[in-house]
């Protein structure tokens, strides 16, 4: 077995980590850690104590920004722990959640584990499908549900639902005893203390988004939660003084880190409840931190860039040399005095009042969930913000690896946190060159799906690895790169592997391009289908005088395509020949939640694309092959 660069001075074994003679061959890296809270009521209590008077929670009202003390959420938090206890709820118990982002949200989740129950969380954006399986799965006896839609959607789902004894709604009038309002009274009369808890206790029960088919609930242990933020937040210079801008879903395992890495800290978080009020909001709020998939971070990078673009020339051209002395300065090269000297104009002239956009105050932009683009992630970090790329799945607690402000390579997703070990399954379907299939030890790993035994064997490993599904390769620092997810990986005709999501994620930088397809298992090469995005492709006809062309006929336009054709071959630069898009459609459907083909957590359903656009896609096929060959079966795009 190959062994990385520890992340401690010592052996893992030194460090608390148990060794493993494991036979699949792969590269080892990471250190062994326990908690010192030991569980989410543990852990709210000693931020209440150190921080009880300092602002917790910011939310947007008529007046502005309102703020509520660690103090007042704690005992929201007590109150509905109580009402809850009188509904019935008790240890070992289950209490849903559908909703936003919003205090009532966070106060249920304490609340929940308070009484040695377990939060189960769900999304406003979700199937009745999917809110019925989960609820039955869980055995929830209470759902707490936002209002608007939701609660009767929700009402008229509980009633199918024997196990689920009552809908708690947050906007419920205050004199209704069963609404989020009237449970918080009716606590505040008859208070009932937290129970006793163990780390190995279940805080949550987790669903996946469901991508290659229906959520599996993922055991979630307190031990593992708080262990895992505070892995996080020890490696990280962050404090109480810090600010985050919470618009991730907290029900997603990320954002949830978000939310129980800042009460640990005794950081405040304004809530984002619309994310097309984000823009406006990071002004407003100057948050120092900011959580986000590669998703946003990419429309960050194509809105500043569009910005750029409408600068003088001069602007422009002293932006390009700064950012190129960055890059200079980041690979460790000596700045020449030109360099240097467009660098500190741009320093104080130009990435200040894009900054401004954020706020001014942005220190750190974390990403996790998928692969960022080291296009993007460069960009952000050339205007003063530092990345901080991460690694985790909903059975890790989140977090598995991470970037450190001192340690960090862009493009990679960091070294293992504190308590957390890594290795590489060499012999995993897909694994070319040092490749291999992660699999995570440590602190943050699941207890087991729940009622779902065989799949809980056939992830967790003989001696308590995850095998994650993804692919990935360590370089010579110890920094882990994912290359790909083995569910989607396929083989083209002449048996070489292509890993989709990289391409996507490139195609979709272009500023023409919203959501991107690839495919071409078993075929001769790869084809795509490309969903424009809207404004921009509209934007580009009225500057052409296309204004009056209808967008659909717009898709089947010579000139329009021979754009597109000019994107797919620049986003193909960068990629091996066979990897490139043979041919590719334009469709006008985007994939959304409603209609199938994206999971809450915006993943693509890939099976569900293939079915509904299997004809598309056959045509493509069907089309005349690439001209353009290389000896090795490479293939040039044509489209």
């Amino acid at each position: 077995m190959q062994v990385a660069r520890e992340s401690c001075n010592n052996t893992v074994s030194e460090c608390g980590a148990p060794r493993h003679a494991h036979s699949q061959g792969g590269r080892v890296q990471g250190i062994m850690s326990t908690s010192s809270v030991g569980n989410l009521v543990s852990l709210l209590a000693a931020s209440v104590h150190a921080h009880g008077e300092r602002p917790l929670f910011g939310t947007r009202g008529d007046a502005g920004w309102g703020w509520m003390s660690y103090g007042d959420f704690a005992r929201r938090v007590d109150a509905l722990r109580a009402g809850l206890a009188g509904l019935g709820v008790a240890p070992g118990d289950r209490v849903a959640v559908i909703s936003r982002n919003r205090v009532e949200w966070a106060v249920g989740c304490y609340a929940t584990a308070g009484l040695g129950a377990a939060y189960v969380p769900m999304y406003e954006g979700q199937t009745e499908r999917d809110w019925t399986h989960i609820l039955s799965d869980s055995g929830a006896r209470v759902c707490l549900v936002s209002g608007g839609a939701v609660g009767p959607r929700v009402a008229a789902v509980a009633r199918g639902i024997p196990t689920l004894a009552h809908v708690v709604d947050f906007d419920a009038p205050a004199d209704d005893p069963r609404g989020y309002a009237g449970l918080l009274a009716a606590g505040e009369r008859s208070p009932v203390a937290p129970v006793a808890l163990a780390g190995s206790e279940m805080a949550e029960l987790c669903y996946t988004s469901g991508t290659t088919g229906r959520p599996k609930g993922v055991r979630l242990t307190h031990a593992s939660i708080v262990s895992n933020v505070e892995a996080v937040t020890r490696l990280l210079p962050l404090s109480h003084a810090d600010r985050s801008l919470a618009f991730l879903p907290w029900a997603h395992v990320f954002g949830g880190d978000e939310l129980h890495g800042m009460i640990l800290l005794g950081a405040s978080v304004a809530i984002c409840e619309d994310v097309d009020r984000l823009v406006g909001e990071l002004k407003e709020v100057k948050p120092t931190l900011l959580f986000a998939v590669p998703r946003v971070w990419n429309r960050v990078f194509q809105n500043v860039r569009h910005g750029l673009t409408e600068q003088p020339r001069l602007v422009q051209a002293l932006f390009q040399r700064a950012t190129r002395a960055r890059h200079r300065r980041r690979a460790g090269e000596a700045l020449p005095a030109g360099d240097a000297l467009a660098l500190a104009l741009a320093n104080r002239l130009v990435f200040p009042k894009i900054r401004q956009r954020f706020g001014g105050r942005l220190r750190y932009a974390f990403s996790a969930a998928a692969a960022l683009s080291p296009e993007v992630a460069e960009f952000i970090d050339d205007l003063g913000i530092v990345v901080l790329e991460a690694y985790g799945l909903t059975e890790t607690s989140a977090c598995a690896t991470i970037n450190r402000p001192e340690d960090r390579r862009i493009g990679s997703v960091g070294k293992p946190i504190p308590g957390v070990r890594v290795e590489l399954d060499t012999k995993a379907p897909g694994a070319e060159g040092g490749e291999g299939e992660i699999v995570v030890y440590g602190h943050c790993v699941m207890a087991g799906y729940h009622n779902l035994p065989a799949e809980t064997a056939t992830t967790l490993t003989a001696d308590g690895g995850l095998r994650t599904g993804d692919l990935g390769r360590f370089d010579s620092d110890g920094f882990l790169y994912v290359t790909g997810r083995i569910k989607e990986i396929y083989k083209l005709e002449n048996g070489k592997y292509v890993a989709p999501a990289a391409l996507e994620e490139q195609l979709t930088l272009s500023p023409l391009i919203e959501q991107a397809f690839v495919y071409g298992a078993n075929r001769p090469h790869n084809v795509a289908l490309l969903v424009p995005n809207r404004e921009a492709l509209l934007a580009w006809a009225r500057a052409r005088g296309k204004d009056a062309t209808p967008f659909g006929e717009l898709l089947s336009d010579a000139d329009v395509r021979a754009v597109f054709e000019g994107v797919v071959v620049a986003a193909g630069e960068g990629f091996r020949g066979y990897e490139r898009i043979g041919r590719f459609a334009l469709i006008e459907d985007g994939f959304s939640t409603t209609n199938g083909l994206l999971t809450p957590t915006l993943k693509v359903k890939r099976s569900e694309v293939l079915k509904r656009y299997q004809g598309s896609l056959e045509t493509l096929f069907a089309a005349r092959e690439p001209d353009r060959r290389r000896e090795d079966g490479e293939v040039a795009h044509h489209a």
